[in-house]
């Protein structure tokens, strides 16, 4: 569905749910991490860019202290007192976005005093995919509010706080990747993201200059953050660290990795060395895409997807062929993206060959009997903005 369609939606949506016209439309995008997985919590660097597929909210203000919300997919009205909100008050996709309003009262909103609101989404950023559609969620909401309460909270501020909502509230042990993404990207550039600093910059992307594009390909296995096996990927490396002597794995580089080898056990120096690795590799990949352009980074891809497979245990089968069959019919690069355990991958291009491509990953699905993926080109696009 286009953009100007899902503003429509979400504004006819709101009315009916609600009875009245919204005080304004926000929206924020998905996003496709091209390459560093998770270091973000292990306060490294992360590589994503925001995608052209984006979660839109419709907002008005209350005259009470309810928050109620509704969507799309949901268009039963979940309702809370602003005060009252904590983790244990909160349940399923509705902890999204009141967490979101309890996390607002870290940078300057006074829940006990600040108005209610209603809430209605709609959202063409895909479930379960790895393209952070909670963080596009927890974002557009961010900023709306942010308006609507008249805080004037700057947009790191806003990442810091819906990053806090989904650990505190919804208790997905994740880092602050998705919502950087989501705030702080621009058009056709990826961010560089410092997650031990928080300084970012944007690089250049060129991928329409080259005549590439990034094909997704949702393999429609389902993931989730909160689940056992995320938390003991960060235990992993919260261990690892820690028996190495460092503060986090930010400060381990790849000349130690002999050193960890001797001193951790197998899984965990394997999850150390994903680490490790990765963060190097974000910073080759920033450092090809200056010198030389984005046809020089499909190795590191690669190498990408192959450590994620290998050491850090987190691809499934459906990832591995969609990964593999992508590369056999002519994408320079490609590896998951996201928080593994299904979702996507992602496969670097030539524009003329992406439906090629893409027939083969599906033919392939097929003959293993794997569910029929969801295949779509991305664009790399702006970060949240107020539509109406």
């Amino acid at each position: 569905m286009t953009t100007p369609n899902l503003r429509a939606e979400v504004r006819s949506g709101f009315l009916a749910t609600y009875g009245r016209e919204p005080d304004g439309v926000w929206s924020a995008p998905g996003r496709v991490n091209l390459i560093g997985e998770h270091t973000d919590y292990n306060e490294g660097f992360v590589l994503p860019f925001a995608i052209d597929r984006r979660t839109f909210v419709a907002v008005a203000e209350r005259s009470d202290q309810l928050a109620r919300v509704s969507s799309a997919l949901d268009s039963e009205i979940q309702e809370i007192e602003l005060r009252h909100i904590s983790a244990d008050s909160t349940s399923g996709w509705s902890a999204y976005p009141f967490g979101t309003a309890w996390a607002l009262s870290t940078v300057g909103a006074d829940l006990e005093v600040a108005p209610g609101f209603d809430a209605y989404f709609v959202s063409d950023v895909p479930l379960g995919a790895g393209l952070s559609s909670s963080a596009a969620l927890e974002c557009a909401l961010a900023v709306a509010l942010d308006d609507v309460w008249r805080l004037d909270v700057d947009r790191d501020a806003l990442v810091n706080a819906a990053h806090l909502a989904e650990n505190e509230i919804v208790g997905a042990p994740t880092g602050t990747l998705d919502q950087s993404a989501s705030l702080l990207c621009a058009p056709d550039a990826v961010l560089f993201l410092d997650c031990r600093s928080g300084e970012h910059e944007l690089v250049d992307l060129g991928l329409a200059e080259a005549g590439l594009v990034v094909l997704v390909i949702d393999t429609k296995v389902q993931h989730a953050h909160a689940d056992g096996a995320y938390a003991a990927r960060r235990a992993s490396c919260e261990k690892g660290a820690e028996q190495l002597g460092a503060g986090s794995l930010r400060d381990v580089d790849v000349a130690d990795l002999d050193r960890a080898a001797r001193i951790l056990d197998d899984e965990t120096f394997r999850r150390v060395r994903h680490v490790v690795t990765e963060n190097q590799r974000v910073l080759d990949t920033v450092a090809a895409l200056r010198q030389d352009g984005p046809r020089a980074i499909g190795d590191l891809l690669l190498a990408s997807h192959a450590s994620m497979r290998d050491d850090f245990a987190i691809s499934v089968p459906e990832l591995d062929l969609a990964v593999d069959t992508a590369v056999e019919a002519g994408a320079l690069g490609a590896r998951m993206t996201g928080g593994g355990f299904g979702g996507s991958a992602i496969a670097l291009v030539d524009e003329a060959v992406a439906a090629t491509v893409a027939e083969q990953v599906r033919d392939a699905f097929a003959a293993h009997a794997f569910d029929a993926p969801q295949i779509f080109t991305v664009t790399a696009s702006a970060g949240v903005t107020r539509d109406a």
